[in-house]
């Protein structure tokens, strides 16, 4: 049923943007499907039938015939690390992640070419690279990126090649020496560093252990971080999105080449959004605190940063601190109450000189956050570790109540049943990330065994405990592809071999685009003014090629974004 134009009262003239002859996918409550929009300057003034919009139309207003294509409201990326992506493409980076590379000898030829064109001495850096793909490792399960493949071919110039999962780095001997790490060389705490048999380090630094070389990467000026973000924003036009939350900006951590722990990241958003040139609508989680960090450090760091202001909070907008509580389960450094399939539990990664004193600082770090007035959002991946975050989040609210504080837990891979009733029972939400559950579902049956593998991200069960489920890439990470996420969300398909992982946690399109639009806005305390197509919310667009209802999930990763609506403005038109 068509539902009739509903109209503002803000301005009589005629739109100047109508899209009509549609699927619009409203995205409310009900999961309206209308025919059209029309929108007037920065805001949606009606939605309804194809000849009531029709009828809207003046002489200035510019009518999009959509031949049933589909309608979106802007789609939210709601973990994107926007700084840090921008930082990986060329010129600043190499591109070492699969499909540009397939084996160790394509990434080190790739550093040769780079080193050929370095001056002496400058550091390589690149990002993206995944055992998984790299041919070497799956011929030999026993073999990994190792410093003397770099040394070949770059002996002078320090090497840094992040991990596609940004949680370890590949190094060379030259970048070894540059940061003093040796055989007797100590890891911070929450980091290791990978030795051989004789105590050598075989250049893999894991989680904290790569600030030791982080802190010696040169650091881009705020003009290269806003050419990256801006770069950034153009390709997220291309996709449809027009808002994205940017999680971690602030002291906690090293200042990386990549750009995703330093305050000039800040300064370079808020330059755009003052010149009127961000053209994405950007929630900011602070960081106060690095990886392995403690209550006393993310006092310190919310001193530093207070809550920095913005020329348009509906453009920039710090709303949340971010707090590291663990690592990844790829990594075996997610903190399980059973086992990996291969030993060990991984471990808390704040401050502590045992897991009952990590246990009371992460409570401690959360209450500090809390009591200062922010949301948190906690990136947490194992169960036991996401079982502590949850009854932390429960305690500050218990200590100083906040009736919407709206936390969250980040990635939530291995939640559980208990940890989200309660998040349920207090409005917290979860953000997951379909699309890694694309990459690496296979991986994870030889790390966590089949059946922890196949409920990683259970999208379902949060949905059916009544918690507010967002999605997102965590790019660079993978790419910004929400197309992928929804049909990872729909399907639950590996990547690698097309096989079911969990096929009981599958979701229908309506619950996987909300994990892309109203859900986040939510997240974002703006469900008031965005995320659906209705009267009054700003006219932010998507417009795909082809109707999405009934389209066979497969196919929907094929639908190409003709045209994105940012603020009343078309920005991307294919």
């Amino acid at each position: 049923m068509t539902p009739h134009p509903e109209r503002t009262h803000v301005n009589d003239s005629a739109p100047s943007l109508i899209l009509t002859g549609g699927q619009v996918l409203t995205m409310d409550g009900d999961f309206t499907v209308a025919e059209g929009v029309a929108v007037h300057g920065r805001d949606i003034v009606a939605v309804g039938g194809d000849a009531e919009m029709r009828a809207l139309a003046g002489p200035g207003t510019r009518v999009v015939e959509l031949a049933g294509r589909t309608v979106l409201p802007g789609i939210n990326d709601s973990h994107l690390h926007g700084a840090a992506y921008g930082m990986t493409k060329p010129p600043f980076a190499l591109d070492v992640g699969h499909p540009a590379v397939g084996s160790i000898t394509d990434i080190a030829t790739a550093v040769e070419r780079a080193v050929s064109e370095a001056r002496p001495g400058e550091w390589i850096v690149g990002l993206g690279w995944d055992a998984g793909y790299l041919a070497e490792c799956l011929a030999d399960a026993r073999r990994f990126p190792h410093r003397l493949d770099l040394d070949a071919v770059a002996p002078e110039n320090p090497v840094c090649l992040t991990h596609f999962s940004s949680h370890l780095v590949w190094v060379n001997s030259a970048a070894l020496r540059r940061c003093g790490i040796g055989p007797a060389s100590a890891p911070p705490p929450g980091g290791v560093i990978d030795t051989d048999p004789d105590g050598e380090p075989t250049g893999i630094l894991r989680e904290a252990a790569q600030e030791l070389v982080q802190a010696e990467l040169p650091s881009p000026t705020v003009a290269q971080r806003r050419q990256a973000i801006q770069g950034v924003v153009r390709e997220l036009h291309s996709r449809g999105i027009t808002s994205y939350t940017e999680p971690g900006l602030g002291p906690g951590g090293a200042t990386s080449f990549f750009g995703g722990l330093s305050t000039d990241n800040w300064t370079a958003y808020a330059d755009l959004a003052a010149s009127g040139d961000l053209q994405a609508r950007v929630s900011v989680l602070l960081l106060p605190a690095p990886m392995g960090g403690s209550a006393d450090d993310v006092r310190k760091g919310l001193a530093e940063l207070r809550r920095p202001a913005s020329a348009d909070p509906r453009l920039l907008n710090a709303i949340g601190v971010k707090i590291f509580a663990d690592g990844v389960p790829p990594n075996r450094t997610a903190w399980m109450r059973e086992p990996y399939a291969d030993g060990g539990h991984g471990a808390l990664c704040v401050h502590g000189e045992s897991p009952a004193l990590q246990v009371d600082e992460l409570f401690e770090m959360i209450r500090v956050a809390h009591e200062a007035g922010f949301q948190l959002g906690v990136h947490v991946t194992g169960d036991l570790a996401i079982d502590t975050v949850v009854d932390a989040f429960l305690a500050a609210d218990a200590a100083v109540p906040r009736p919407d504080a709206r936390h969250y837990v980040i990635h939530g891979d291995f939640v559980g049943a208990d940890s989200l009733a309660k998040l349920a029972s207090r409005g917290y939400g979860v953000n997951m990330n379909p699309a890694i559950k694309w990459t690496i579902s296979d991986l994870m049956d030889e790390v966590v065994g089949a059946e922890r593998s196949a409920y990683q991200w259970p999208v379902r069960s949060a949905l059916d405990a009544g918690v507010t489920v967002c999605a997102s890439s965590d790019a660079p990470i993978t790419e910004p592809d929400w197309r992928q996420g929804v049909a990872a969300m729909m399907l639950r398909e590996s990547k690698a071999s097309g096989r079911p992982s969990g096929p009981e946690q599958c979701v229908p399109l309506a619950e996987a685009l909300r994990a892309y639009t109203v859900h986040p806005a939510r997240q974002d305390f703006a469900e008031d003014w965005k995320g659906t197509v209705e009267v009054g919310k700003v006219a932010d667009l998507c417009v795909l090629d082809r109707p999405l209802l009934d389209l066979d999930p497969h196919a929907i990763t094929d639908a190409e974004v003709d045209l994105t609506v940012f603020d009343g403005r078309v920005v991307h038109e294919r």
